[in-house]
């Protein structure tokens, strides 16, 4: 439990036309938190299908709600949550996640209510549409370094999602807030800059879940943008880690960011531009990751998956 004060968190949620799907649970979720000093910021990025009905029938003074004028794009309606924060640590919560309970207190217990932490971090479970759990993701990178950190990363002993971060406030404001080249790993490139300035708590225990499902917006975003913006984010590692390990760093970058785009990749109906598109990510990540390496393991963890499922409702 908390010795020290119990500081102002921020939870800023961006919301566009979840009113009648999942916005309910996320918001339902962060007014249940156990941790007492909390404001939750709703920016409503315009909608048109009565979230401004719904929100302003939510009676509870943590609760500021924000209505756009007008669709400001999804980056600039997190960064005005961010603007509007007050709290000492901010978490920025997509309408279709949810957080635990006790997801705040777990992470301001972690660091006994210290504000000059970087960033706070749990593990994270990944669901369906119905809330059904498709995986669970415990983050295993405790104690360790900023480069070390990195490469757990890559190495699948974390995994990274905004609704399982609770981010520094002023720190985040200082380096311009959620930024980078394409708009697909702002908030990585925002971890890793105030991991590496200012240091990171870790909570193991999963206490946040990532919604998947046909409309998230990652997967609409272009591939070469997914491209562009991971050469981005490995360039920014690099930077923020000690001279002797950015060697390391970019050398497993690339394999890992090879084989993250190909799994985009393999989303192409066409074989022949599927085909294609491969060699294409194979060349602009410095030939770091074999595809038919990739190809290969991808089949066997499929078959894996349909004998598994098979003798399941056997």
């Amino acid at each position: 439990m908390l010795t020290r004060a119990r500081p102002l968190v921020t939870i800023g949620l961006s919301t566009y036309n979840r009113a009648k799907s999942y916005l309910t649970k996320a918001l339902q979720s962060a007014l249940s938190q156990t941790y007492p000093n909390l404001e939750i910021v709703v920016s409503d990025n315009c909608s048109t299908d009565g979230t401004e009905d719904l929100m302003r029938g939510v009676a509870d003074r943590r609760v500021r709600y924000f209505r756009q004028a007008k669709n400001i794009g999804a980056t600039n309606n997190y960064n005005f949550c961010l603007q509007q924060a007050r709290g000492a640590y901010f978490l920025l919560l997509h309408d279709d996640d949810v957080i635990d309970e006790d997801f705040v207190e777990a992470c301001l217990d972690a660091v006994d209510g210290d504000t000059r932490v970087g960033i706070i971090r749990t593990g994270t479970r990944v669901i369906d549409g119905n809330g059904a759990v498709l995986a669970t993701s415990p983050n295993g990178v405790g104690g360790l370094s900023t480069t070390d950190f990195m490469l757990g990363w890559f190495s699948g002993k974390t995994a990274l999602y905004l609704c399982s971060t609770l981010f520094n406030t002023a720190g985040l404001k200082g380096i311009g807030g959620f930024q980078s080249k394409t708009l697909v790993f702002q908030d990585v490139v925002a971890e890793m800059k105030l991991a590496a300035q200012y240091g990171r708590a870790d909570v193991a225990e999963v206490k946040a879940s990532f919604r998947r499902h046909d409309d998230n917006r990652a997967s609409a975003a272009k591939r070469q943008d997914w491209i562009e913006d991971s050469l981005f984010l490995l360039d920014v590692m690099c930077d923020v880690v000690p001279e002797d390990a950015r060697e390391r760093v970019r050398r497993e970058g690339l394999a890992y960011f090879c084989r993250m785009n190909y799994r985009y990749v393999a989303t192409i109906p066409s074989r022949s531009e599927r085909l294609q598109a491969y060699r294409a990510v194979h060349k602009r990540f410095g030939y770091a990751y074999s595809p038919f390496r990739y190809i290969a393991k991808s089949y066997v963890r499929d078959l894996k998956w349909r004998v598994k499922r098979a003798l399941g409702r056997a």
